[in-house]
């Protein structure tokens, strides 16, 4: 991750994915903690969606095994996210999403959008709050996901984009966010 500028991140889009996801989650009502979770398994369901499309992943006989017995077991709570349904569990530090049968961890999450943002995380998250708070709450739950796709780096199609980085312009999602609150005024 660099700095194109005091407005702009180099990143590619799972960071973006996650960070925006957890702004929503947060707007939503869910504790900081619970909301980095949420925009975790956010990111990596819709990158295996997306590795899933592309070819790069394939079901096996297993992992459907596996999934079935895990069906099975008990009670997760499903929480419906930029268009995911997100599977949490309660633990003895609160509601935590699930990715791999495993609670993910706050502090995981945080550090990867640390090593991802560096030291523009801090604005980054700010515009994205601005955005999200221009918003009513119903809105921004059915409408979170195309915001993202305004606002998302652009990168090139297909698998050549699998990874890639692109351009986070921070003046955009600013410029959304007040665009959104002269609109409601």
């Amino acid at each position: 991750m660099s700095t194109v500028g005091a407005t702009h991140v180099t990143v590619n889009r799972a960071p973006v994915l996650t960070l925006w996801a957890a702004v929503v989650a947060r707007r939503l009502g869910f504790e900081r903690e619970e909301a980095l979770t949420l925009g975790r398994v956010v990111a990596g369901l819709n990158a295996y969606a997306k590795g899933k499309a592309l070819g790069l992943y394939h079901p096996r006989a297993e992992t459907v095994s596996k999934e079935r017995k895990r069906l099975e077991l008990g009670s997760v709570l499903h929480v419906h996210l930029l268009n995911r349904a997100v599977p949490m569990v309660r633990t003895d530090a609160g509601l935590r999403a699930v990715s791999k049968d495993k609670p993910v961890t706050p502090e995981s999450v945080q550090r990867y959008l640390e090593a991802r943002f560096g030291d523009m995380l801090e604005p980054t998250e700010a515009a994205m709050m601005s955005l999200a708070r221009s918003i009513p709450d119903e809105e921004l739950a059915a409408k979170a996901y195309p915001l993202y796709e305004t606002f998302r780096p652009q990168i090139p199609a297909g698998v050549a984009g699998w990874g890639a980085v692109g351009i986070l312009d921070l003046e955009q999602i600013r410029r959304l966010a007040a665009h959104r609150a002269r609109g409601s005024s």
